[in-house]
């Protein structure tokens, strides 16, 4: 069976370009299952002044509580390397499949989620690539906030 990312990713960079136009960092994310995308979110931590709200964490509490195996059939579709916090939550939810837009600006966690065999695909767009590098530019200190610098 053939995956079509495309447009996964495209729904996940409409999140990201959400979180960038409401003054946030430009990451987001959706969940697919079965085909059907059942979770979205973006980065919201400026927005909402949180501490925990990255574009993964925002896109799972938008799925709402779900019994652990719901997520074994569930693909999560981001635009930038999940950091350990969501990397930690990928692991905890079990979910096995892990599309990312882009890991050159930011290189997550991905030894330790293959490591405990969650599949990742890297597809090295170019339009998250841009919309991160635009962002690193023109905000350094709320990217390097973002990722505990």
């Amino acid at each position: 069976m053939v995956v079509l990312h495309e447009p996964y990713i495209q729904a996940a960079l409409k999140e990201a370009r959400r979180g960038r136009d409401e003054g946030g960092v430009p990451i987001g994310c959706v969940l697919v299952r079965n085909g059907e995308i059942v979770g979205a979110g973006h980065n919201r931590r400026v927005q909402k002044s949180s501490a925990i709200l990255h574009g993964e964490m925002d896109a799972l509490e938008a799925t709402g509580r779900k019994p652990g195996l719901w997520h074994k059939d569930v693909t999560l579709y981001t635009t930038l390397s999940p950091c350990a916090m969501c990397s930690g939550a990928i692991l905890l939810y079990g979910i096995p499949r892990v599309v990312i837009g882009e890991n050159a600006s930011f290189m997550g966690e991905e030894a330790l989620l293959r490591e405990r065999g969650v599949e990742l695909t890297v597809l090295d767009d170019a339009d998250c690539k841009q919309l991160m590098a635009d962002f690193m530019q023109a905000s350094p200190e709320l990217w390097n906030e973002d990722i505990g610098v």
